[in-house]
């Protein structure tokens, strides 16, 4: 899965999500831990959404996707935010920057489309070495009580003005695991054009993630959910929407 035909209409479907809210929860999550981060890199950077309001925000970017349509309308939007953004298309698991950074940010399921413990391990270990010593790796994934009950076998549907898509979540093999089938109408001209993405998706006991994290040597500091800034226990995570890994170098 790319993205890259889904690029054009991805703004628009994600019109509601919440990327002040992944803006404000980075920057406490900054000040909470350390006072002085200047170079942040965003993994899985999408139309850059995000990679923009921390731009806003004074910091130094680089955006990195494997989708090269994303990159475009992000690299777009930069240009007419006047934002000295670099964009990067790679695949987060074979990355090739040999840049440090202060910080390591990964969102809106990235995290989700590494499907094996062994590729999981490989984003660990890559992120590891793009980070300074003691550098901060945040990223969220869906929590398992989540995609087991509100996802898996569930259908979801929307009609725009000059677009439509339906939306067929197909439970895996594993436990956490998803297939999404969506079937997209764009209007053109008097007409309407068709095509279908299907997107793999996994998420992990949070057990799994401390495993892999720790073995990449990542020390994790906390734990957080649903964009709250209050730190949470294991037990707590069944009752969360989106999880939280806030790890140091």
């Amino acid at each position: 899965m790319s993205y890259n035909k889904m690029a054009a209409v991805y703004d628009l479907l994600m019109e509601d999500a919440p990327y002040d809210k992944w803006q404000v929860f980075t920057e406490g999550v900054f000040n909470i831990y350390q006072n002085k981060i200047n170079e942040v890199v965003d993994l899985g950077c999408g139309t850059g959404q995000i990679t923009c309001r921390l731009a806003k925000a004074g910091y130094n970017l680089v955006g990195i996707d494997l989708a090269a349509d994303m990159l475009t309308h992000a690299a777009k939007r930069a240009d007419e935010e006047q934002l000295k953004i670099q964009w990067v298309e790679q695949d987060l698991r074979e990355l090739e920057i040999f840049d440090q950074f202060d910080a390591a940010i990964s969102y809106c399921d990235v995290i989700n489309y590494i499907t094996t413990e062994a590729e999981l391990l490989k984003v660990f270990n890559n992120t590891y070495q793009l980070l300074q010593s003691e550098g901060l790796f945040i990223f969220d994934v869906h929590a398992l009580e989540y995609v087991e009950s509100n996802l898996k076998d569930q259908i979801f549907s929307e009609m725009y003005e000059d677009m439509g898509y339906v939306w067929f979540c197909e439970a895996g093999d594993h436990p956490g695991e998803v297939f999404h089938d969506l079937t997209f109408f764009i209007q053109d001209q008097t007409q309407y054009e068709r095509f279908d993405e299907t997107h793999h998706q996994r998420t992990f006991p949070v057990a799994t993630y401390q495993k892999l994290l720790e073995k990449s040597g990542f020390r994790i500091l906390n734990l957080y959910a649903d964009f709250s800034l209050e730190p949470i226990e294991l037990e707590q995570t069944n009752n969360a929407e989106r999880l939280f890994f806030v790890c140091q170098k």
